[in-house]
């Protein structure tokens, strides 16, 4: 049995017609024949989307009892049974009530698939998991139905429903969305024109992105090598040269002038040493790059114009952005350079963009590569001149230039020898020396054309010629090795310096470390393995890049760090002299690694210091503070067994009375001891619904002395989105903790007022106040500020309450009263914004 596949209208916001387009699927299906079934949809009470459920069969729902209200949620069990071939799920973002099968709805849909049932749900951009902070930028309200990215990326159809903002208000106006008294509310909160158009671009945008991925596998099944320019992709070029910050910025204004437009910088390393890139430019290029939205790319290639068109038409590129050349006028001599190479070999389907920068003409100044001394274009030039470049001379002084002197002869064939050794080096030069003193002999020295020399004189000249050029070849090639040497070892200083101190400053993590390394050698991949023992299978700590070795044996380049760990390289072979560099890079690479495991042991330890702090805190509360009520209760319950005393009625009613108190501080304390408990397991789930307040505030007075508080709640206060049970044990901690510490002859005052899409209640005491560095503290668990009398409690009140009311999606703070004392403020939202941002996607009656 296979897997079921999985459709998705996906929408901006709530109306978009997301569930009617699902139904008419559904119709269009059973017209076909297809056995499909309303597994779950909910109407809302539109009339045009419950016309559409007429003719389909609907699975019944499952009824949920969770706090005294019945709440009906989709029979996972039923559709099962039913086995259906197509099911309809509506809302798959649902967070379900609990006691429910799963806790989301598209674990519910997950189910289904995985028996095989094809399955059409709904969501809104709004509600998927990465998008969360940018809605919550966007509309000011935090998304709590939400559903993880993958889910909806694996899905086998994304169809976008799409609307314009001013359609969508219409649709709202004329109440074909939300009843008439929410209508206002709604438009000018949640759907305001400015939040609807961000919510649609940002849908369009998620689509885009999803149809690129499905463009992307199809091109790679079907071998597509042509640019398709279905979207702007610009391509920048870098060198590792400081010119690449200016080609990053001009490819991000590119960018931007086309809607969707992306930003790849990459960077060619040829596979022969140490790159001759800066480490540090390169690191700062690439933040650079995350800062304007592109992603960072290193590709591995000795011809580099081939590599970075090889790679701009694999990402479906239609641009590529180039610097001008840094090389100097007089060095076009050796080659056209990349830029002119890769716009000359781009073709009809990429733009390439040549932009100037301060460094243009000015020479390349970063250090050369490891091996890379002379290039093989140099070295084939150098054998050229050393060999062929003789000949033409030859030819040169006897057709046009005869007669001029052996002399001059000889400097003309000494310039050819110099210029070889400039070019190839050492062996060229050579060449060109043997070549040119057999040249002079055979057409210069009399007799000519016969290596024998006659005349004395010219026998020491040649000599001379031969020992000269030899000389300047070899002083010409140790200049070379030299300036090697040296451009080497300044690589070298640059990159160990800037890894020990981006180490030192904790700045890099293990992968990033690796990845360095990888760039700095061109290597395809790079694992820190380890061991515990001698016989002990290896490990991976740590790698970057694509297959990495599982054993030190399997790397081309293995370096030991310890007697029980290795870097492990693959790639290529590495000289010898690059190892040392490697060896650095080992050592670094397992100091990071003990320090993130130092730092995951502190944070660790950090958490069982806490938590021994809270169990030596409750024992301190279970020892005191739970055995005061014990011992009133028991002294009461002793006195009223005692057959020796007779007690009257009055002296009853006391001691009963004492029992009673101290029944009811055990329960607070104990009950208080218990939320603490559940908020530290995140246990707690909120029962959302619209309440008003002075149902609220009222029941949460009741375990305070009478006349203690004064209460000053508006009957025109908007409803606030809150679970009851939670509300009310929250603000009957805090009005309990302000009534503590406030004077005997002065009343508490809860007040409550509107403010924008929030309701404010404040509970304001006269009593010492808290000074401003302990203002958080008080919210702590196990804290009780300053001279708290014994049995006051365990200091949990203020935790338990903060901690319920952030859960229901508002705040707690404290803040001083004028004239003296603590004002707590509780900020809760309106019913009219959390309905507005949760849109129909929940019953009214919750949110789970």
């Amino acid at each position: 049995m296979g897997r079921g596949t999985l459709r998705i209208y996906l929408g901006a916001a709530p109306g978009v017609g997301k569930t009617y387009a699902m139904l008419s699927e559904g119709h269009r299906r059973v017209e076909r024949g297809t056995d499909c079934v309303v597994a779950f949809v909910e109407h809302h009470g539109r009339p045009r989307t419950e016309v559409m459920l007429h003719g389909l069969e609907q699975v019944p729902r499952r009824e949920i009892e969770y706090r005294g209200t019945v709440f009906t949620e989709m029979d996972v069990d039923a559709v099962l049974a039913r086995r259906p071939a197509v099911a309809l799920v509506d809302e798959l973002a649902h967070t379900n009530v609990p006691r429910s099968r799963n806790a989301k709805r598209w674990q519910d849909v997950e189910e289904l698939l995985a028996a095989g049932i094809n399955v059409i749900s709904t969501v809104n951009i709004q509600h998927l998991e990465s998008l969360g902070d940018i809605v919550e930028s966007i509309t000011g309200i935090r998304q709590r139905e939400t559903v993880p990215d993958e889910v909806v990326r694996r899905a086998d159809q994304i169809e976008l429903v799409d609307m314009s903002p001013q359609a969508l208000r219409r649709r709202m106006a004329h109440g074909n969305i939300y009843k008439p008294d929410k209508v206002d509310a709604a438009l000018s909160n949640y759907f305001r024109p400015g939040n609807l158009t961000a919510l649609r671009e940002l849908a369009l945008l998620w689509t885009a992105d999803r149809v690129d991925e499905y463009l992307q596998e199809y091109r790679t099944e079907h071998r597509v090598s042509k640019i398709w320019g279905s979207r702007e992709r610009i391509v920048v070029g870098l060198t590792g040269g400081p010119e690449g910050r200016t080609l990053i910025r001009r490819a991000a204004r590119l960018a931007e002038k086309g809607a969707g437009g992306e930003v790849l910088a990459v960077y060619i390393a040829r596979s022969d040493g140490l790159t001759s890139a800066s480490p540090k430019e390169l690191a700062v290029q690439r933040t650079l790059v995350e800062d304007v939205g592109g992603t960072f790319h290193h590709v591995i290639g000795d011809d580099v114009p081939s590599a970075l068109l090889e790679f701009a038409r694999g990402v479906n590129a239609t641009q590529i952005v180039l610097g001008v050349s840094r090389r100097r006028s007089w060095q076009s001599v050796f080659g056209p350079g990349v830029s002119a190479t890769v716009a000359r070999e781009s073709g009809p389907d990429l733009d390439v963009h040549i932009v100037t920068h301060d460094e243009a003409a000015k020479g390349r100044r970063l250090p050369v590569s490891g091996r890379a001394r002379l290039g093989r274009s140099r070295i084939i030039w150098g054998w050229t001149v050393g060999v062929a470049g003789p000949v033409l001379l030859i030819f040169l002084l006897s057709s046009v230039l005869p007669d001029i002197g052996l002399a001059n002869d000889m400097l003309l064939f000494l310039s050819l020898t110099v210029a070889a050794a400039l070019l190839g080096g050492l062996f060229p030069s050579l060449a060109s020396a043997a070549a040119g003193s057999l040249l002079l002999n055979w057409f210069f020295t009399p007799p000519v054309h016969t290596l024998t020399i006659s005349d004395p004189k010219n026998i020491v000249a040649i000599s001379v010629f031969f020992a000269v050029a030899v000389s300047v070849a070899s002083v010409v090639d140790l200049a070379a090795r030299r300036t090697h040497q040296a451009a080497r070892l300044r690589a070298e200083s640059e990159i160990l310096s800037f890894l020990a101190g981006s180490v030192l400053r904790g700045e890099t993590t293990l992968d990033a470390l690796l990845e360095r390394v990888r760039e700095t050698f061109a290597m395809d991949s790079v694992a820190l393995l380890e061991r515990t023992s001698d016989v002990d299978p290896w490990t991976c700590a740590g790698s970057v890049g694509p297959t990495p070795v599982t054993r030190p044996e399997d790397a081309d380049v293995d370096m030991p760090v310890s007697d029980h760990m290795a870097l492990a390289l693959t790639g290529r072979p590495l000289p010898a002299e690059d190892r040392r560099v490697l060896g650095a890079f080992a050592a670094q690479a397992a100091v990071v690694l003990d320090r993130q495991r130092l730092v995951g042991q502190a944070e660790e330890a950090r958490k069982l210091a806490e938590g021994n702090k809270i169990r030596t805190s409750l024992l301190a509360a279970v020892s005191h503070d739970l055995r005061t009520p014990l011992a009133g209760i028991k002294a009461a319950v002793t006195s009223l067994r005692a057959d020796d005393v007779e007690w009257s009625d009055e002296d009853q009613a006391e001691l009963l009375a004492g029992i009673e108190e101290g029944t009811d501080r055990l329960d607070h304390l104990v009950g208080n001891l218990l939320d603490m408990s559940r908020l530290q397991t995140g246990t707690v789930t909120p029962l959302i619904r619209p309440i008003d307040l002075d149902e609220v505030i009222p029941m949460a007075l009741r375990g305070v002395p009478h006349g203690s508080v004064e209460l000053d709640i508006p009957e025109t206060l908007p409803m606030v989105a809150v679970d009851k049970g939670l509300l009310e044990r929250a603000v009957a901690n805090v009005v309990e903790n302000a009534v503590k510490y406030s004077p005997a002859a002065t009343a508490v005052l809860v007040s409550a007022s509107a403010l924008g899409d929030r309701v404010e209640v404040r509970v304001i005491d006269r009593g010492s106040g808290v000074p401003d560095d302990a203002k958080d503290r008080i919210f702590e668990p196990f804290q009780r500020y300053g001279d708290a009398p014994h049995g006051a409690g365990v200091g949990l009140g203020l935790a338990v309450a903060r901690g319920f009311v952030e859960s229901m999606g508002g705040t707690l703070t404290s803040e001083d009263t004028p004239g003296g004392g603590l004002t707590m403020v509780l900020t809760l939202k309106t019913a009219a914004t959390a309905s507005a941002a949760l849109g129909p996607e929940l019953p009214a009656s919750a949110t789970s």
